[in-house]
């Protein structure tokens, strides 16, 4: 007599999103839970897990030595890559922050995650050559790897005096909501391909 064991139906595991950003990520000068990561977090609802590795200062040297560990330790199906701005800001070499960026993606996808590129601008006074050649580095990148680019992380609130902080950098508490339906449009088609049912899209 043949008996068959029917075990319990496994729920499909929840997609794992790894963040490596800055401050703008990080949550600088307001409480954690406010930031806009907490708020992506509370928007997914347990349809996917957020694992937020950004560091107040972090450079793209500093995010692509950190990268290979968080790679192996979390096993992401998503990578958000949020770096560059204090590249900017310190002025160091577009070339080198776009060297970096690169070798980030790809450890990305070499490990099996889908790659999204958040970026950001810095203030004019650097110059509209530099200032240039920082911006076109995302563009770049999202062209030659073919990952999805959201132009400018603070659009709707970096022109805003009341949304951004005294330092006229950081964006404040009540910015975080804007921020992440900035973020959401990129994000959403990542997380459906990753095998999460989002309801209703929302951003």
């Amino acid at each position: 007599m043949l008996c068959l064991m029917v075990g319990p139906v496994l729920a499909a595991p929840r997609p794992l999103i790894l963040v490596m950003g800055d401050s703008l990520s990080a949550a600088y000068g307001i409480e954690r839970q406010d930031g806009w990561v907490s708020l992506l977090t509370d928007r997914l609802a347990g349809k996917a897990r957020v694992v937020n590795a950004s560091i107040s200062g972090e450079t793209t040297a500093g995010g692509k030595t950190r990268l290979p560990e968080l790679l192996r330790q979390h096993d992401p199906d998503i990578v958000l890559l949020e770096l560059g701005g204090n590249d900017g800001l310190r002025g160091l070499p577009p070339a080198q922050m776009r060297s970096n960026l690169a070798d980030m993606i790809e450890a990305s996808q070499a490990s099996g995650a889908e790659v999204a590129l958040l970026g950001i601008d810095i203030p004019p006074n650097y110059g509209q050559a530099y200032r240039e050649a920082f911006t076109g580095v995302f563009t770049a990148l999202a062209e030659r790897y073919e990952v999805p680019l959201l132009p400018f992380m603070l659009d709707d609130v970096a022109l805003h005096d009341e949304l951004m902080q005294d330092d006229g950098i950081h964006p404040t508490a009540a910015a975080q909501p804007q921020i992440l339906d900035n973020v959401w449009p990129v994000l959403a088609p990542l997380l459906e391909n990753s095998g999460a049912e989002l309801a209703e899209r929302q951003g």
